[in-house]
């Protein structure tokens, strides 16, 4: 199946000149996975709303500070190939050319509705990211953003007593990620519109720092849509579009066990892709100093006394704009899939062998410390065990 059918031409777009803060409006509709960035009418590439929510830019900054470098696809490309792609690419929209031009895009969104009808025969627990972080309603905005950023999710589900009662987004936020970095000090300056030294008077922006200290309960979403691990992955894809939401908690005797996102989706389609490898790194253009084989060697390695056994690896490498001698520090994210659930865990380090082995450091840690327990037949608490294992809910 091609995705020549689900190219929209209806896509928000931004010049790389304009201000960080004229994003807000476009993230606010919950719709909007990424902005398309252009310079000349040139696609630089895109900024997701991960990237805005994580930036700590200030909201004069200008917008190509922020791009994202994404690969291109045509109209004729397979569904799970573009699926592999935006995992690739941390992106939940990708650009569509045809002969050099921009025809479109597509979205994660569109994928998940392309493939609704071979769904029905995967079960939810099938894909489910289990004991997921979670918040309590008197948990701060402030709090919810921190954490946000740090683990890399993009769905806090709120819980009370284990049972749901809400779920917190990236979207629900979105409103605090592009203000000031400094509260004011208030009078009037003379120079409040460059944006530079002390606001004026009446200037607001310590009402935003303010509501930080909301409690999460004020912004969550409610109803929560839940789903039972053993419902057809069909049905919550369903009820995902029916409410125009990006996830579903998945929930055993009431309590919380897991969420599925249309991330979930994504990665369930890439392991099914035929011809794929066991181990797959993306941003192979990064290995710089240490080859593929010895990133397969690594996770094996890592594996080779875990108490469970490896399924699938993912690495995902982006480069920052900072050097140390000419060597860029690299990100590097690892999502290990195994017979026992997925263990994800994040690293830097200046060159891709560093970067990689900080990433690595964090996973043998889970996965020692999970070889503890089964060792001591002593079942970690779920809220204990998401922290073992840096469980994530999934991405943008």
């Amino acid at each position: 199946m091609d995705i020549n059918n689900v190219v929209t031409t209806n896509y928000p777009t931004t010049d790389a000149d304009s201000r960080v803060s004229k994003l807000t409006a476009h993230f606010e509709d919950p719709s909007t996975r990424a902005v398309v960035v252009t310079d000349d009418g040139e696609v630089l590439g895109v900024v997701t709303r991960r990237q805005f929510l994580s930036s700590h830019r200030n909201p004069d900054a200008k917008v190509r500070g922020l791009v994202w470098h994404v690969p291109s696809v045509a109209p004729t490309a397979d569904v799970r190939e573009v699926a592999g792609l935006m995992r690739e690419a941390d992106s939940g929209l990708l650009p569509v050319e045809e002969g050099g031009d921009l025809v479109g895009v597509v979205t994660v969104d569109a994928i998940v509705e392309a493939v609704r009808p071979a769904l029905s025969d995967i079960s939810v627990g099938a894909v489910t990211t289990a004991d997921p972080i979670t918040f309590e309603p008197s948990n701060t905005v402030g709090e919810a953003i921190n954490r946000f950023r740090t683990e890399h999710i993009s769905h806090l589900p709120i819980v009370e007593n284990g049972s749901p009662v809400g779920v917190l987004s990236l979207v629900d936020v979105v409103p605090f990620t592009a203000r000031k970095t400094e509260r004011t000090q208030g009078g009037s300056s003379g120079n409040e519109s460059t944006g530079t030294g002390h606001g004026g008077f009446g200037s607001r922006e310590g009402d935003s720092d303010r509501l930080l200290d909301v409690p999460v309960r004020d912004f969550m979403s409610t109803p929560v849509v839940t789903a039972e691990p053993t419902d057809s992955f069909g049905h919550a894809v369903d009820m995902m579009l029916e409410r125009d939401v990006s996830s579903v908690v998945v929930v055993e005797d009431g309590k919380v066990v897991g969420i599925v996102t249309t991330t979930d989706l994504l990665d369930a389609l890439v392991r099914e892709a035929p011809g794929r490898r066991a181990v797959q790194v993306y941003g192979m253009d990064l290995l710089d100093d240490i080859s593929y084989e010895e990133v397969v060697d690594l996770i094996e390695g890592t594996m080779k006394d875990a108490p469970m056994s490896l399924l699938d690896a993912k690495v995902h490498l982006h480069e920052h704009d900072e050097t140390l001698r000419g060597t860029p520090l690299l990100y590097a994210r690892m999502r290990l899939f195994t017979d026992d659930g997925r263990y994800i865990a994040s690293g830097e380090g200046y060159g891709a062998s560093q970067a990689i082995a900080s990433a690595r450091d964090a996973v043998r840690r889970q996965l020692i410390d999970d070889k503890t327990y089964a060792q001591s037949k002593k079942k970690p608490a779920p809220e204990e065990k998401a922290r073992m294992r840096g469980w994530t809910t999934g991405e943008e």
